[in-house]
């Protein structure tokens, strides 16, 4: 073909008829060289392919260019190789044979095992988690879960992309919210009317009699121990008041018996109580402080949050659905949930998660709530499985008004209706507590397959493990439990959220001295390495400076980095295996600590761009599981209210330490101790009251780093005491003898009498130091007498 002019023959491609094929080349080839050149091209091969044979006499030009083709293919391949004197074909390629990505798996309760994740639709994922039920202060229970969703919805969406949409439900209407919001009620009106110190203790024995009743029928353990624990508070604050009250210790009466005396008043007085407004106050508030916490907790709030008392048309009608598909019947004005129509109908199954929880009798009355029961209530159902969907509202209870008659909603229904209202008739991830697999969220599953007719109202359900405290059960209406706020006056959210990274999310996390001390050593060590590159980073180079050759230590650390990365993605995938996935980096960041500690000792500097590349990695995956907030490069933000504190103060400390470098050096030259040790002081007592860490090394440059202020006092203090050890082991005998550049003889006890060139020592320089001596004295025979007594 000719070489000036490209044979386009994409044209052809869409001619389908020969016939009309080979007239379209004759025409095009009538306007185009088509001899010059020694071989066909590879346009020329691809268009003699879609011919089928020598075009006819009529196409002068196509046979002519046909047969000019033909024969230099002939001649081509009869040639060798080595004779072919036209261009050379590019040769086969073939793609790698690569490998198998890992899928992301998921703990299904479902199924009991990991799951391929799937969503339903394309990228994109529904999600409901069931909130708190708002009636107290959230608990490090409440953190467990909820903080574990953050950081799987978190890793869902900014480490594999997916597009999640995420609705939580608040419980504001129920058993345990009814009762207190009634008894606070009632406790507040019994403080207005200011009774009497007599009338108190009067009311307080009149309260304990039924206490002690239900003290003695109690056989669960954990209440039982509850129960006695606050008879003995009330009977320690009675013990004063029984020969005459008195007003000063009837208020802490008053305060200790407050459980049980909302208690008495509520069995007397609970069933006057019916202004609904009274029963959403306690909700209302303990909601606030529960978003309070959560973003303490730096956890995400919801796309979409859902509150029972905004839901109750909906709840009524996906009630009448399900009573209209014949899963459901209305007893005494109350309506329950068939669990054995349900169950026998083709294409359904009662209890997915837990089928053999199906007739644990505590369990499903705890489903039901304390106000649902009684013997009446139980009475009026078909089966002792059957649930409620809707209850029939007693005096004392707040009410709606339903088809049925007043009353209010089940527990189990709501977050069927508010889901179904929000995400549909399927949703591809449910997530809760362990604790709510049975009855809870079996009865959501059937309630909801009865509404839609369907069997996969959940696709993949993932359920948190317990949280224990220092290895005993933790439980709110136990009275056994840590409030958030609590936990975070003792650690930061980032070491909280550490120690639930450095856990399975699915299993049991035992919140301990230990739990934390691991979560605050793992933070230590990350940071350091973190401050080690940002001081590095800081080292001034031109922009062709920073990029370094690479020798066997860089490209081994690389190849390490890559390694590290595939493993941490492995263990995302696999369930998302936090705890695998942060010890990949913290064995990464080991071996980039050796690799700067190799440099540092041969006085180089480190290769700054792969550092960088390590560091910014392992912030970004600090960032994806919600232990960094904000958009820091590298590290864990230092400074608050969105301050860069780093970028501001760092110039001035440069300053200072050069100047420090300077002065050290002179000092040095002209041996003034005082000035050296003015030096020391800066670094090792004022600084640290700043938050900056200042490290001197010999023959480098001054590092300096900064750190939250409690950890450097904590630091030092350590350190003065670990140098007060030290020096206790050490003989008063023996002290000066080690101090050569100071003195060069000494008596029979080691006390120097010649200082280094030779001058006697002054009688007043011989007081200050016999004062030391005996100092060190009285610390060595305190360390001989702590060795006998085996301390």
């Amino acid at each position: 073909m000719g070489s000036c002019i490209p044979f386009d023959y994409g044209f052809l491609l869409c001619i389908r008829e020969d016939v009309r094929r080979l007239e379209a080349l004759n025409e095009y080839l009538c306007s185009r060289s088509y001899l010059a050149g020694y071989a066909p091209s590879r346009a020329d091969e691809e268009a003699f392919a879609l011919l089928r044979g020598p075009p006819d006499r009529r196409h002068a030009h196509a046979l002519r260019w046909y047969k000019h083709i033909a024969a230099l293919q002939t001649q081509t391949s009869s040639q060798a190789p080595d004779a072919t004197k036209g261009k050379r074909l590019q040769p086969h390629w073939s793609p790698p044979d690569g490998t198998e990505q890992p899928k992301l798996r998921l703990y299904n309760s479902l199924t009991r095992t990991k799951e391929v994740f799937i969503p339903q639709h394309s990228n994109r994922v529904l999600w409901y988690c069931c909130g708190p039920t708002v009636y107290d202060a959230s608990h490090m229970g409440h953190a467990r879960s909820y903080i574990s969703f953050d950081i799987l919805r978190r890793i869902l969406m900014d480490y594999f992309k997916y597009d999640v949409f995420y609705c939580m439900n608040i419980t504001d209407i129920d058993d345990k919210i009814i009762k207190r919001a009634r008894q606070t009620h009632l406790l507040e009106q019994y403080r207005a009317k200011k009774p009497s110190a007599t009338q108190i203790l009067q009311d307080v024995l009149s309260a304990r009699e039924p206490f002690k009743a239900k003290l003695a029928e109690t056989t669960d353990p954990d209440k039982k121990q509850m129960f006695e624990r606050l008879d003995t508070a009330v009977t320690t604050a009675l013990t004063p008041l029984q020969g005459a009250a008195q007003s000063g210790t009837v208020d802490v009466l008053l305060e200790e018996a407050k459980d049980l005396l909302a208690e008495w008043l509520d069995s007397q007085f609970g069933s006057q109580v019916t202004e609904n407004s009274i029963f959403s106050l306690l909700p209302k508030y303990w909601e606030g402080e529960f978003h309070k916490d959560m973003d303490a907790l730096n956890v995400l709030p919801p796309d979409v949050l859902t509150r029972v008392s905004e839901y109750v048309p909906e709840i009524v009608e996906f009630v009448k659905k399900i009573v209209n598909n014949g899963y459901g019947y209305e007893s005494n004005g109350s309506v329950y949930f068939d669990t054995v129509k349900f169950d026998t109908s083709s294409g359904h199954a009662y209890a997915k998660l837990v089928p053999e929880a199906v007739g644990d009798q505590k369990a499903l009355q705890e489903g039901e709530g304390d106000l649902s029961i009684s013997a009446d209530r139980l009475s009026e159902k078909r089966s002792q499985n059957d649930f409620a969907l809707w209850k029939a509202s007693k005096p004392g209870e707040p009410s709606w008004e339903s088809p049925w008659g007043k009353g209010r909603p089940g527990w189990h229904i709501e977050c069927s209706a508010m889901a179904g209202s929000i995400l549909g008739s399927s949703m591809d991830i449910h997530g809760g507590g362990f604790d709510l697999r049975f009855p809870h969220h079996d009865n959501e599953l059937a309630q909801s397959e009865a509404y839609f007719e369907n069997d996969h109202w959940v696709r993949y359900f993932l359920h948190t493990g317990h949280l224990t405290i220092a290895g005993c059960k933790m439980s709110k209406s136990l009275k056994n439990f840590i409030t958030i706020k609590d936990a975070l006056a003792r650690h930061t959210a980032r070491q909280l959220r550490l120690a639930f990274l450095m856990h399975s999310w699915k299993d049991t996390l035992d919140y301990s001295i230990n739990t934390m001390e691991s979560a605050i050593q793992y933070e230590k060590f990350m940071n350091e390495f973190f401050l080690n590159v940002k001081d590095i980073l800081r080292t001034p180079t031109d922009f062709t400076g920073q990029f370094e050759k690479w020798a066997v230590e860089e490209v081994e650390l690389n190849k390490s980095f890559y390694e590290k990365k595939e493993a941490v993605h492995e263990a995302l995938c696999d369930n998302i295996d936090t705890r695998s996935a942060l010890e990949e980096m913290r064995t990464l960041v080991g071996q980039s600590n050796s690799y700067m500690a190799t440099r540092k000792a041969a006085k180089l500097l480190p290769n700054r761009v792969l550092l960088q590349s390590i560091a910014r990695y392992l912030t970004h995956m600090f960032q994806t599981f919600g232990a960094i907030e904000g958009t820091e490069p590298i590290g864990f933000p230092v400074g608050t209210n969105g301050q860069n504190l780093e970028s501001t103060v760092m110039p001035y400390l440069n300053v200072l330490a050069d100047f420090r470098e300077g002065v050290r050096k002179i000092a040095r030259e002209q041996k003034v101790t005082e000035v050296l040790q003015l030096c020391d002081t800066v670094r090792d007592d004022v600084l640290p009251e700043l938050g900056v860490r200042m490290e001197d090394h010999e023959g480098l440059r001054t590092v300096l780093k900064l750190v939250d202020r409690e950890t450097l006092l904590k630091e030092r203090e350590e350190k003065k005491m670990m140098a007060k050890q030290a020096k206790m082991k050490v003989p008063p005998s023996e002290m000066f003898r080690s101090e050569t550049e100071k003195y060069s003889s000494f008596d029979d006890t080691g006390f120097p009498t010649r200082d280094a060139e030779g001058k006697e020592i002054s009688k007043g320089q011989a007081k200050k130091l016999r004062k030391l001596y005996e100092a060190q004295e009285k610390l060595y025979n305190e360390y001989l007498q702590s060795n006998q007594n085996g301390s």
